[in-house]
């Protein structure tokens, strides 16, 4: 839980930071030299999630089992058989974009052919660094602490992000000057994902004590290349569908609809980033843990830390969705003029992130579970949806259609995997999680869609609906706070912090 928080607050200043660049570069640059600048970041972030090669989360997995069987005697060859893969995939892909002059025209019509061009070559530049990156971050995930990962990807970068955009929007606002401004931070991120790797496995060897851990080299069973990648390929496929349907809406915007449209999109897909962000905190702490629990025979106890999770994650995840689909033109109004056209996408989205947030993690159980054949059905299905779909629905309807496509591959996906979750023993609805489905939409919802009513979709309305919801909010949150676990989360806060502190004397 202390790992779970601790993740928040670095999702919270992710969420927070990246609104604040989406509103600087889009008042910077406009709707049209917005959406060029993010269509560049969509492609970028697809790609180098492709290039991982899956190797990040098959490293969250091995690592953590490897320390649970043999003291981590294995994680010099897991590193040896994930890097050099992704380094070369990422290396291939940055030379094929480098050279080639199609992608850039394809992706960046309303660019000039020069300049388009020469924006994709700063991409394909930082390709390499970004991947290897996310990788040794997987490897820090698999030794228990989000830590550097949070440190890196959701509060370094995207506060040196901002830093650099304000004064370059201030004095010389630009396509390419902002794609260089989002890309620079990944150098420094790569220095640090390295050496917070190399601080785990110090500090796991200086903790147990001898080399190899308990029990000493060879305990357990080391992984080899063939079981690594044989759950790694999978996970290569299900990641590149995971991370493309978040952006595959500004990319079909930007080739068949309109710069501006892509812009509205981005901004509109932030903000429900925004509501599964305690989601993703959670998914940081827990994959490790979950995947240790399984890896010692203790799947009752990763049962329970799966029904706990999800039951504060829908607790506190789908009142914000209430709140933003009561004011979607409100909340849009604040990237500018123009942007309250999303108001009809964002609350198809509020309403199918209610269900990616309300099956928990379900995706991370099946992956640590070591079924990642089933997640890459699953995400393949919500995939061909999603392009089907916003193929036939972007041109038409713009950028509701693409929010309707992207909805329908939430909703496919994540019915999936709680079906598949389901199917491997685990329980995720019990009593704690209707007492938190109650006190979430019960609480939050009537004082919001009332005010809505009252006072439209106006800023006041949505100050006073907030200020209602959270007052009625604090007031259930007490009233069911046994069933709820409130007194079980505090003491494990304190019991994690108490063990800290006897371990630093």
């Amino acid at each position: 839980m202390r790992g779970g928080w601790f993740g928040f607050v670095g999702s919270a200043a992710n969420a927070l930071f990246g609104f604040l660049l989406v509103a600087v570069v889009t008042r910077g640059l406009g709707a049209d030299g917005a959406g060029a600048v993010f269509a560049g970041v969509a492609a970028f972030t697809i790609v180098s999630n492709a290039c991982k090669l899956g190797a990040d989360t098959a490293l969250v997995r091995f690592v953590s089992r490897d320390l649970e069987l043999t003291g981590g005697a294995g994680v010099p060859a897991l590193l040896r058989t994930a890097v050099p893969p992704a380094l070369a995939a990422s290396t291939a892909c940055a030379a094929l974009l480098f050279l080639s002059p199609a992608p850039a025209a394809w992706l960046l019509p309303g660019l000039p052919a020069g300049q388009a061009l020469t924006v994709m070559r700063l991409f394909a530049i930082f390709l390499p660094v970004a991947t290897v990156s996310l990788v040794l971050l997987g490897a820090t995930r698999g030794y228990g602490s989000v830590v550097p990962f949070v440190g890196v990807e959701q509060i370094g970068k995207p506060v040196l992000r901002v830093a650099l955009a304000l004064p370059l929007v201030l004095l010389a606002p630009g396509v390419l000057a902002l794609s260089a401004a989002w890309l620079a931070p990944a150098l420094l991120g790569a220095v640090a994902a390295w050496a917070s790797l190399r601080r785990s496995r110090a500090a796991r060897r200086v903790g147990a004590g001898v080399p190899g851990g308990p029990g000493g080299p060879g305990e357990g069973r080391l992984v080899g290349p063939g079981e690594f990648w044989s759950f790694a390929g999978p996970r290569a496929l299900s990641s590149v569908f995971d991370i493309a349907a978040v952006w595959i809406g500004v990319v079909l915007l930007s080739a068949l609809g309109t710069g501006a449209e892509a812009g509205i999109y981005t901004a509109v897909g932030r903000l429900v980033t925004a509501g599964t962000l305690l989601q993703l905190a959670v998914r940081l702490a827990v994959a490790a843990q979950i995947s240790r629990l399984l890896a010692g025979g203790l799947k009752g106890e990763a049962e329970h830390l799966h029904r706990l999770s999800t039951r504060w994650i829908v607790l506190f995840s789908w009142p914000l969705f209430a709140m933003l689909a009561a004011f979607p033109t409100t909340v849009l109004s604040l990237f500018g003029p123009g942007f309250g056209q999303g108001a009809a996408a964002l609350v198809v989205l509020s309403a199918a992130c209610a269900v990616n947030v309300g099956v928990g993690n379900a995706q991370t159980v099946v992956l640590m579970a070591g079924r990642s054949t089933w997640n890459l059905a699953t995400a393949g299905a919500g995939f061909a949806v999603q392009l089907g779909a916003g193929v036939w629905l972007a041109p038409r309807y713009g950028v509701t259609g693409a929010a309707l496509a992207w909805g329908l591959a939430i909703v496919v996906d994540n019915t999936a995997s709680a079906l598949l979750v389901r199917r491997l023993g685990f329980r995720t609805v019990d009593r704690g999680y209707l007492h938190a489905a109650f006190v979430a939409v019960a609480a939050a919802a009537p004082p919001a869609f009332a005010a809505r009513v009252l006072w439209g979709d106006t800023a006041w309305g949505a100050l006073l609906g907030g200020a209602f919801a959270v007052c009625g909010f604090c007031a259930a949150v007490w009233r069911y706070r046994v069933p709820l676990g409130v007194g079980e989360f505090f003491r494990a806060l304190r019991k994690g912090s108490e063990g800290k502190s006897h371990r630093a004397s």
